[in-house]
């Protein structure tokens, strides 16, 4: 583990786990469009600051469906893997390619909270990754199924956060200009009155 306190984009790598419509279909925790918004947000900050990805699906042709239009547009390159189980981590060719990056914090986004999300948090804390669970842009079944599955991935060492932090965190100052442009356009498109106020002070505040 890294002994930063705060998230790097040289440590980082990001998981998405099962985020098909067939499972979004299900969710109740969140209202199922914002679910959205928050996973093509934070798929579009994995891009601008060249985080590692990996995409996971499962019984695509069966039940679930692809990985969702959105995401895989924010995601260009990434082909997802498909496996059979429920647990990603468990997936021999899943587990590798995390692995492969060579990044020991593990940010997690996916469907879900229940089931696929904490299985594959649990199991790689387990194997001594540091994990960080966007909980805001992974969904349950309910709102008592979600909060438990947090709590208890809270409980085994799982760090909790939202897209937003993520994004702020690896900017961290806005005078990093090689991230600033991309950074700032997720927080317009995807962050409601936060990104209305960054709109409002680019156009209309002008110092004197």
């Amino acid at each position: 583990m890294t002994d930063a306190p705060l998230l790097e984009p040289k440590d980082c790598a990001l998981l998405f786990a099962d985020q098909q419509a067939g499972l979004a279909f299900g969710v109740s925790s969140i209202d199922r469009q914002v679910l959205l918004n928050n996973v093509v947000a934070l798929a579009k900050t994995a891009t601008a600051f060249n985080l590692p990805v990996i995409a996971s699906t499962s019984a695509t042709k069966v039940y679930s469906g692809p990985l969702m239009p959105a995401i895989s547009a924010a995601l260009p390159g990434i082909v997802p893997i498909e496996r059979r189980n429920m647990n990603v981590w468990e997936d021999d060719h899943a587990r590798e390619a995390i692995l492969a990056t060579g990044r020991r914090r593990l940010i997690v986004s996916g469907l879900l909270s229940e089931a696929c999300v904490s299985f594959v948090v649990l199991s790689a804390l387990a194997a001594g990754l540091e994990v960080y669970v966007v909980g805001d842009a992974c969904g349950g079944l309910t709102a008592a199924g979600h909060d438990l599955a947090l709590r208890r991935m809270e409980a085994a060492g799982a760090k909790p956060t939202s897209w937003i932090q993520v994004l702020l965190e690896l900017q961290r100052d806005w005078t990093r200009h090689e991230t600033y442009d991309h950074a700032r356009a997720i927080v317009e498109a995807h962050g409601g009155g936060y990104g209305i106020g960054l709109s409002y002070a680019r156009d209309m505040i002008h110092p004197t």
